[in-house]
Formats: C-alpha cells, sequence, structure tokens
C-alpha cells in the first residue's frame, strides 16, 4: 500500500470513530436540510467520504438539497482525499452547474471563486485530515490567527505538497568547502551565487532542489534563500528586519498556495508567501514585515568560479541522504511544460506558464524580462519605473544581473563582464558597476522565476519587457 493510501485509511479511520455515519434521522433532516445543525453537517460530510457507495450518495444528496455553496469547499477536498469521486464530482456539478471530474479542476474552479466561503465545519474536517498526515502540521493553525479575517490567503487553498513539516529539511549554516575540492560538480552545473561583503559562496541547484532553503549568515547578513522549486524562483532575503531582534530561520511547511511554497519561520510559526516574503497566516500577519531581497544570481559553475576563485561552495556532505546527481531532482517537472499543482495561469498569451523570466520590484514599480531576450543579446539598457537600468544577461545559464546605470547607455564589452559606454570601459561585479574613473553603480536585487509565477504571485502590477519571437 502507498504512503498516500495509508494516509487516507488513517484519515478516513479517526473520521469514523469520531463522527460515524448518517443514521435513520438524516431523512427527516432533508426534509429540511436549509436548517441543519453544524454537527450533523460535519457527519454528513464524513459520510459522504467514507461512508457505503448508497450511503455516500445519501449524505451528498442531503447536502446538495441545503442549496448552499459553503460545503463545496469540503467537497473539494474529498475529490482529494478519495471516497466515493464520482458521486462528489456530481454534487460539485449540481451545486456549481460546472462538470469538474478531478480534484485539479476542482482547485481551479475554486480559486476563480473566492466568494465562496466554506461552511463553518470545514476547518475541522480540513485539520482533522492535516493532523493524521502530520499532527506538527497543526502548529500553523492556532484559532487566534487563523479567522478567515486575519488570513491572508484562504485556507481552503492551502494545499498538502505532499511531504511533512521539514519534509524538506533546510540547510541551516550548512558545510562550505573550497571551489578546488567540489570534485562532485560539473563545470554546466547551475549554482546560486552569493556575494556579500566580500563573502562569495555558491549553492548548487542540484542540492537546492532537495533543500529548497538555506539559512545562513553571508558578509555579516543573517540570510535565507527560499527556493521555490514549482516556480522556478530561488530568492534571496534579509532575515533581520529592523522590527525584530534576532533573524527569523525558515522551514518548509509542506504546504502550497497555488503552487507556491508556503515557508515557515520557526519563531512564532507564521506561514510565509515564498515570492513575496511576506507572512500570510499566523502572528505575524498584521506586523508589517516584508523581508529585504538581496541579489542572488544563476549562473555555471563554471562562469562563477572562474570570476571568483576564492569561493564557497556547498559541500554535498549536507547531514541527509540525497541523491544529488546533476540533472536528479525535479528533472521530469523542470522539462515538462505542465504544472504539478492547480494555479490559474492568468495570460499566456505572450510567455507560456513555464518560460523564465527576471524581475525586479524596486523603485516603486515592478518589471519582468523573459530569459529569451537575452539570445541575442547580452546587454539590456532599460528602466523599472522612472529609473535607469542596464542588466547583463546569459539566457543557456538562466543568468541575469541588474544595476543602476545613470545617465549611461551600455553596449557589450570584449568579454561577459565587461561594458562600455561614451565614458569609456566599465566592469560588472556582483556588487557594482565600476567605470574607468572608478565611480561605481550599484546592482539591483532581482531574482528568475517561472512567468505563471511572477504574473501570479507578485500582488503588484508589474511590465513586461518585449519577448523575443
Amino acid at each position: 500500500m502507498s504512503v498516500l493510501k495509508r494516509l487516507i485509511c488513517a484519515v478516513l479511520a479517526v473520521a469514523m470513530l469520531s463522527f460515524g455515519s448518517p443514521g435513520s434521522d438524516s431523512t427527516s433532516f432533508a426534509q429540511n436540510a436549509g436548517v441543519l445543525p453544524d454537527a450533523e453537517i460535519e457527519r454528513l460530510s464524513v459520510a459522504a467520504l467514507i461512508g457505503q457507495p448508497n450511503k455516500s450518495r445519501e449524505a451528498l444528496d442531503i447536502l446538495v438539497s441545503r442549496g448552499e455553496m459553503d460545503i463545496v469547499p469540503t467537497l473539494v477536498l474529498w475529490m482529494k482525499i478519495g471516497g466515493n469521486p464520482v458521486a462528489v464530482a456530481d454534487a460539485l456539478e449540481k451545486l456549481t452547474g460546472e462538470k469538474m471530474s478531478t480534484w485539479r479542476e476542482a482547485m481551479l474552479w475554486q480559486e476563480a471563486h473566492p466568494e465562496v466561503t466554506p461552511h463553518t465545519t470545514y476547518r475541522s474536517l480540513k485539520l482533522r485530515y492535516l493532523a493524521n498526515i502530520d499532527p506538527a502540521f497543526l502548529q500553523f493553525f492556532d484559532p487566534e490567527f487563523t479567522s478567515r479575517e486575519k488570513m491572508k490567503i484562504r485556507l481552503e487553498e492551502v494545499a498538502w505538497g505532499g511531504v511533512r513539516v521539514d519534509g524538506i529539511p533546510s540547510l541551516d549554516n550548512p558545510k562550505l568547502i573550497k571551489a578546488q575540492d567540489a570534485t562532485y560538480l560539473l563545470d554546466e552545473d547551475l549554482v546560486f551565487g552569493v556575494a556579500i561583503n566580500g563573502d562569495v559562496r555558491a549553492y548548487p541547484l542540484r542540492i537546492m532542489g532537495w533543500h529548497e532553503m538555506f539559512n545562513e549568515v553571508i558578509g555579516g547578513v543573517p540570510v535565507a534563500l527560499a527556493y521555490c522549486t514549482l516556480c522556478g524562483s530561488g530568492i534571496l532575503f534579509e532575515t533581520q528586519p529592523k522590527e525584530r531582534g534576532k533573524p527569523f530561520v525558515f522551514g518548509s511547511s509542506g504546504f502550497l498556495y497555488r503552487s507556491n511554497k508556503l515557508m515557515f519561520d520557526r519563531q512564532t510559526k507564521s506561514l510565509w508567501n515564498q515570492f513575496t516574503g511576506q507572512p500570510v497566516m499566523g502572528p505575524l500577519v498584521d506586523s508589517g514585515i516584508r523581508l529585504k531581497i538581496r541579489p542572488v544570481a544563476i549562473t555555471s559553475w563554471s562562469d562563477w568560479k572562474t570570476n571568483n576563485p576564492a569561493t564557497k561552495v556547498l559541500s554535498i556532505d549536507t547531514g541527509h541522504h540525497r541523491d544529488y546527481g546533476s540533472g536528479v531532482v525535479y528533472n521530469d517537472y523542470f522539462s515538462s511544460p505542465d504544472l504539478m499543482f492547480p494555479t490559474i495561469v492568468r495570460d499566456e498569451s505572450t510567455l507560456k506558464r513555464k518560460d523564465y523570466v527576471f524581475g525586479i520590484r524596486e523603485f516603486g514599480a515592478a518589471r519582468a524580462w523573459p530569459l529569451s531576450v537575452f539570445r541575442d543579446k547580452r546587454v539590456i539598457n532599460d528602466k523599472v519605473g522612472s529609473t535607469s537600468v542596464v542588466l547583463i544577461g546569459n539566457e543557456t545559464t538562466r543568468t541575469v544581473r541588474a544595476y543602476e546605470r545613470g545617465r549611461n547607455t551600455f553596449a557589450a564589452g570584449s568579454h561577459s563582464g565587461e561594458l562600455k559606454s561614451t565614458a569609456g570601459i566599465w566592469n560588472a561585479s556582483e556588487d557594482f558597476l565600476t567605470g574607468p574613473g572608478g565611480e561605481r553603480l550599484p546592482r539591483i536585487p532581482g531574482h528568475v522565476a517561472y512567468w505563471f509565477a511572477w504574473d501570479g504571485y507578485l500582488g503588484v502590477e508589474s511590465s513586461l519587457y518585449p519577448a523575443s519571437g
């Protein structure tokens, strides 16, 4: 029996012990179903999931006869767990007027209908389901902080991602080695390159794909790299905002929201949106905290160590047993045009959902550049809001670095880190563009992501640089 089926059986067993199945009095309730008490709705909901086919349909008929949409989120959850999916799908069609034969279709409908509010029993049923997967999940659902009014996301859209709390273990101050000792790496392997105050480090994607998070102090600055493999985005956050005396330490909750990783901080157990760096559920929701983004570059190991010979690099000795081979982790997902979990993709008229973009959200504005635009030109002069910027990119290695450019207009120089302007030759580093007279232009933080994630999760209006044909 698969792990998932064992978990489902555990859920069903606990539910049966807790609620039983509808008794003979259910028929009388059906005659006046609009005023069913909460306890009966909960009992009928469980019977719809675990009852014998005739009892399941009887319970569903009673619930549908109420004529209320509030039971729809429960039925969507039942589509995920199992039970009698055909009968549940029929009930959903009767209530919504739309045919949904899979959990994915039902979740997409639910996302598109935020006006549908779950019945009050939904929370209890969902938490029972989650607790049977991992009791540690309940630490994120303190009733004081998880009422609908206090959450920034919808409980019914919080989906189990297939692992328990810390089932994707973060790397906290992991072991680093010298570049020459990283014999496990191939030159073409991609790394997250980070440089802060002269402290230069590389974190291979083939390792980070298994861990999706590191918590470190780099160059004296506490940071965390939050890598959502489903979104193709690795974002480097400062973890000690001015509002806090100690830096946050983050882990992976095991939950997703619209195919985006929900991370959590170990101090308050708040859930955070990985893409925005903001708490969305828990004690910190109304704190006003938004983590500052730091520059990070995806690039090849060959390019990174050539440009940064003193770099340290993540050791393969992480303390965890994983297959860290090249092209192993999430290979099928990365090579597929499809999403693993359901979310509405808003706009594919210009870019497809898993096309890569590089995005900046600074200067009171947001803008994205398809990586494909760097196929034929290495340097782009542009603006974010009213601020002039220059980007140096390489589509093959997913590498983009952005800098303020002042009044300069740049062209490509003789090598990848060199630019030309009317003032002369400029050289790009991880921190600055340095001009012929020693003048310096600062680097701008940004990151790579799949288009569906940038377009769907940003939370603010973003412009898009014209995509190449």
